[in-house]
């Protein structure tokens, strides 16, 4: 039996992913993309990649005939859009917006879907708050120190974003001329993802009060993150090393490699890389993954597949672009 799916914002770049995505997925039927700016016109015309592998339209219509429901929309108008319709209480939504991330937006309603924090909860949620981008990249390199209680000063991060993680509307940072061969950084230390990364961490260690300084930066390139992130830290090596793969473990997307990583090895996959090292009295940490998949459409479907009760994986084992 197919889980029937339908998308809300399915012109822009997630709403393309979580098309790219479903169409391929071996259990789920695509009942409506909905997009009042493109209704009628074939998906193919804006996801031109999508050419000869679906014939589907846009529609402004909605349909309540479908079992899950993807907000692929803008920050703010996940809100907006369920204040405006009614959406059937047996229909499961997972929103890739922020606006239900935090836990006093979230009430006791939505849970937070990182599945390598919250798998049993998301297995039995109707409500899922689709992380971050680089909230997913950071956690993933910090929380199996939280889960040991081992953050205990102050952590510096560094992380590099591809252009597809400002969205497709238009700005000055966001067009070739500008962005080609350039580099630059934003909210430094005041980026909004540093709320539901602390939240997390205080989920695992409760008593994490220290300061996340985080810079954010702009890359020349399209897709990807590379968070690298250090700490001070009294464990060897080969304990920062045991705890990472044990805490990844039963995670099927979250690896931990003892050589170095590059971004290449995650882009349009799911996956998550770790890699770690001591030098001196410092922890080093390195945590790749790509904005689209593993932090945003990617992960919105592991949430499904585990909502649903299949395998974590199921439509989600792709390949690396590697070159």
């Amino acid at each position: 039996m197919k889980i029937r799916a339908g998308i809300v914002g399915g012109a822009g770049y997630t709403g393309g992913e979580m098309l790219r995505i479903l169409v391929n997925h071996p259990i789920v039927d695509i009942v409506f993309v909905n997009s009042n700016s493109n209704a009628g016109n074939h998906i193919s015309d804006v996801h031109t990649d999508l050419f000869g592998d679906t014939d589907l339209r846009f529609t402004d219509e909605l349909s309540s005939d479908i079992d899950v429901l993807f907000l692929c929309v803008g920050h703010g108008d996940a809100k907006k859009f369920l204040a405006a319709n009614v959406i059937d209480s047996s229909i499961k939504i997972i929103d890739l917006s922020q606006d239900f991330r935090l836990k006093v937006n979230a009430g006791n309603k939505w849970v937070y879907g990182l599945p390598e924090l919250n798998r049993e909860a998301i297995q039995k949620a109707s409500y899922i708050a689709n992380p971050g981008c680089f909230a997913t990249c950071i956690q993933l390199g910090l929380l199996p120190l939280a889960s040991k209680g081992l953050l205990k000063s102050e952590v510096h991060i560094n992380a590099t974003t591809g252009s597809t993680g400002a969205g497709q509307s238009l700005a000055s940072t966001s067009h070739f001329s500008w962005r080609n061969n350039n580099l630059s950084v934003y909210k430094a230390f005041e980026h909004q993802h540093l709320n539901e990364i602390g939240e997390s961490l205080k989920q695992l260690e409760p008593g994490f009060n220290e300061v996340l300084n985080f810079i954010p930066q702009r890359g020349d390139f399209t897709r990807g993150i590379l968070a690298a992130m250090y700490l001070e830290s009294d464990l060897t090596a080969e304990e920062a090393q045991r705890i990472y793969e044990d805490f990844y473990a039963s995670h099927p997307f979250t690896h931990v490699s003892k050589r170095n990583i590059d971004l290449k090895q995650v882009v349009n996959t799911n996956k998550g890389l770790v890699h770690v090292e001591k030098h001196g009295n410092k922890l080093f940490i390195v945590s790749i993954i790509d904005n689209l998949l593993k932090g945003a459409s990617g992960q919105a479907v592991q949430n499904m597949n585990l909502i649903f009760g299949l395998e974590e994986g199921t439509g989600l084992r792709l390949k690396a672009a590697a070159f």
